[in-house]
């Protein structure tokens, strides 16, 4: 009687383990901005002082992953007449629910902060400008889009 007790009370302690795991994983990934946020240490690079305009045309559209402990974000390539430049767009979750998409061949005008990112240079993008279409990133300040109401 006593082994069926503790083997009954194995098992559910088992598939409450298990239960609790699946139920919380969805939830994992949406968990804080993944460094994207308004007051990560990537987000404090931008400065409002570098802000420049580039144009040229996409040669690479790609994912990355900025700093060590971030999670994915969208990578672009642009050559521009002077020089091949990597700009950060912004987390692939929010890149990728844009009416405006970045393919690789489009001409485009990215408005952004330029910065130095384990000893590279790197655009990260406020505005890119595709034909008539705009996708807005972030503000003035550097305020991400995706920050919403946490601004």
């Amino acid at each position: 009687m006593k082994g069926r007790i503790i083997s009954g009370l194995l098992i559910a302690s088992a598939i409450l383990f298990a239960a609790s795991s699946v139920l919380a994983a969805p939830w994992g990934k949406w968990r804080g901005s993944g460094g994207w946020g308004m007051n990560s240490s990537y987000q404090r690079m931008y400065n409002p002082a570098t802000v420049e305009t580039v144009t040229g045309t996409v040669q690479v559209v790609s994912r990355i992953i900025p700093i060590r402990g971030m999670r994915a974000g969208i990578h672009l390539t642009v050559r521009t007449d002077k020089e091949d430049i990597d700009v950060h767009l912004g987390p692939e979750w929010y890149i990728e629910r844009q009416d405006t998409k970045i393919e690789q061949g489009d001409k485009v005008a990215i408005k952004g902060s330029r910065v130095v990112i384990d000893n590279k240079t790197v655009l990260i993008a406020a505005e890119v400008r595709k034909g008539e279409s705009t996708l807005v990133l972030r503000d003035e300040t550097g305020a991400p889009a995706w920050a919403g109401w946490r601004r």
